[in-house]
């Protein structure tokens, strides 16, 4: 195992220079990056990502000016600015190499975690990132935790009980759960719990209150899960539902297999069978989706929960930035969370041996 997981391990390099190689050439093609933006600000415009896609009278006016005029520049908008001027906003953002050379000196500062500083924000990446890590560490960990807590007890109930009513019912309200987007339900706990239309029971926005620092440890945790009580809920529900019947399905498609028919005409009781053979062939099925479902909480699955109870975590922080261009912070957070995402295959690996020691990765080539 420890030969597989060296392996795993070199293979992680190559894997992030890969995918940061391929999001680095899409993004250099795509227009309105920060020189772009300066320029406009410089011309009096505001740059706005829906113009990329979406057609207005002074998007078609400038093009067709620009057209019209040969424009010694290769920025839009650029017309009428001093060349000079041009030169130092390319070199106040590092415009002024080419592209290659700006990759591999990026690629070189990453090795030793030196992610650069934000374009906008005046703060380097990694202090953004670690000044966003307790709304999204928050929102991932309990989401992810509760939704294995409850989905899977609930999918072997599931499974045993198969077509009796607690079987029906309980995929009743599956079905009603998984089919309310979670940013929906989100708007209706508010206008619930938030003092909307009815009850004034939560806080509407930040992960702890004004007055965090004076409170006593009790209270400061009270608050802390107060805060978190109905964004976490948001999340869940629309989670939940879909492991639930993952854990359902896998479990009855072990149920009706030979060697459970042979485990139980041996005489074994059934928690004995469930436990001691359908459980860890199963869950395998559910240990390999982790990772990918760990990570999501953590980034794109929290982005709509986060706006919504106005909380600043990483998964608003990486739109913001793909919207500004900020390039540090976008391949920052690229670089951090697929590092993550890689490490956390090899830790399901790892779990797919606890949970069925017949596994041996290191036989396989």
């Amino acid at each position: 195992m420890i030969a597989y997981i060296i392996r795993r391990l070199i293979f992680v390099l190559p894997t992030l220079l890969g995918i940061i190689a391929l999001n680095f050439v899409i993004i250099q093609a795509a227009p309105g990056g920060p020189v772009e933006q300066m320029i406009a600000r410089l011309q009096g415009e505001e740059v706005r990502a829906t113009e990329r896609f979406m057609g207005s009278e002074r998007g078609e006016a400038g093009r067709s000016s620009d057209s019209s005029d040969q424009v010694a520049s290769k920025y839009r908008g650029a017309r009428g600015l001093d060349p000079q001027l041009i030169k130092k906003i390319e070199k106040l953002y590092g415009f002024d190499q080419p592209a290659y050379i700006r990759f591999f000196t990026m690629i070189r500062k990453y090795l030793v975690f030196d992610l650069g500083d934000s374009l906008f924000r005046g703060r380097s990446v990694i202090e953004l990132i670690v000044s966003k890590l307790p709304v999204s560490v928050s929102l991932g960990v309990w989401s992810t935790l509760i939704i294995y807590l409850i989905s899977i007890p609930m999918g072997i109930r599931k499974a045993v009980s198969h077509g009796s009513m607690f079987d029906v019912w309980s995929s009743t309200a599956i079905i009603v759960g998984y089919a309310i987007p979670g940013f929906l339900f989100a708007v209706l706990l508010i206008v619930v719990f938030c003092g909307g239309v009815y009850l004034d029971w939560f806080p509407l926005r930040g992960l702890v209150s004004d007055n965090f620092a004076t409170l006593s440890l009790g209270q400061k945790i009270l608050d802390y899960f107060w805060h978190l009580t109905l964004p976490v809920t948001a999340m869940v529900i629309g989670g939940f539902a879909t492991l639930t019947m993952l854990t359902k399905n896998s479990f009855l498609d072990e149920i009706g297999k030979q060697y459970v028919v042979t485990a139980r005409a041996k005489g074994l009781s059934e928690s004995r069978v469930l436990y001691g053979h359908v459980f860890r062939n199963a869950m395998l099925i559910i240990i390999a989706g982790f990772p990918a479902a760990f990570i999501s909480m953590f980034f794109a699955g929290s982005l709509l929960i986060e706006t919504i109870f106005s909380l600043d975590g990483l998964g608003l922080l990486g739109f913001e930035s793909a919207l500004n261009r900020d390039y540090p912070v976008m391949f920052g957070t690229l670089y951090i969370f697929t590092l993550i995402g890689l490490l956390m295959k090899i830790v399901s690996d790892i779990t797919y041996t606890i949970v069925d020691p017949r596994i041996d990765f290191e036989t396989r080539e």
